[in-house]
């Protein structure tokens, strides 16, 4: 019967002293990954938080409003409302107020039929039922056509500003084209309408909860 060959001793000690080493090395790179993230957590969640609020301030304007809408939230569950929404996760509604009295509501809505995929949108509605301001967030439309309902690109985001939608007008919600009150970009008329639609199926949210936005 054969024997099974001998470690050899010197081999050994230098193979668990190299793990050692790498054991201790990879302990401190956590250690130094947690100090770091224990101190710029704090500066990161700022950031965050200020970038959340300077998108309110371009859908709301921040002089209407003397709360933190960060802290005065309710959240959108029903399915029929987060269908709408274009999501099936939960839709967070940041309330605005003045002196305690129901200003306004800022959401954030999906258009999932743009051009290239979902269209993400940040929309304002006064408590009086008006729009207050609508921005995208973010999107993969194509550049030079469908990119023009970035307010960076061009001012078609602002034909939404002060509208309301009732039982008499929600035709006019559309591109000209299906017979509504809204430009199409030439080229590009997919990437417009996925947007009215979006913007027109939250403002239905809206309505629908009324004055439960601001409970």
């Amino acid at each position: 019967m054969s024997q099974k060959p001998m470690l050899n001793p010197q081999l050994f000690k230098a193979m668990s002293a190299s793990a050692g080493k790498l054991s201790l090395f990879v302990v401190i790179c956590i250690l130094v990954l947690l100090v770091v993230r224990t101190i710029t957590a704090p500066q990161i969640a700022a950031a965050e938080k200020q970038t959340l609020i300077d998108g309110f301030n371009e859908v709301l304007p921040a002089h209407l409003y003397d709360n933190n809408p960060l802290q005065d939230q309710l959240h959108i569950q029903h399915p029929e409302h987060l269908s709408k929404l274009g999501t099936k996760d939960w839709v967070t509604v940041y309330r605005a107020r003045k002196n305690g009295q129901a200003v306004g509501a800022i959401l954030q809505t999906i258009a999932p039929n743009g051009y290239s995929g979902n269209i993400y949108i940040l929309m304002g509605v006064l408590a009086n039922g008006e729009v207050s301001g609508v921005r995208v967030l973010k999107h993969a439309e194509t550049p030079g056509l469908g990119d023009k309902i970035e307010l960076a690109k061009h001012e078609w985001v602002l034909s939404f500003n002060g509208r309301t939608l009732t039982i008499d007008n929600q035709t006019q919600w559309a591109v000209k084209k299906d017979g509504g009150e809204f430009d199409q970009f030439t080229g590009a008329t997919i990437t417009p309408r996925a947007v009215v639609t979006a913007v027109k199926n939250a403002m239905e949210v809206v309505n629908e909860l009324g004055e439960k936005l601001y409970e």
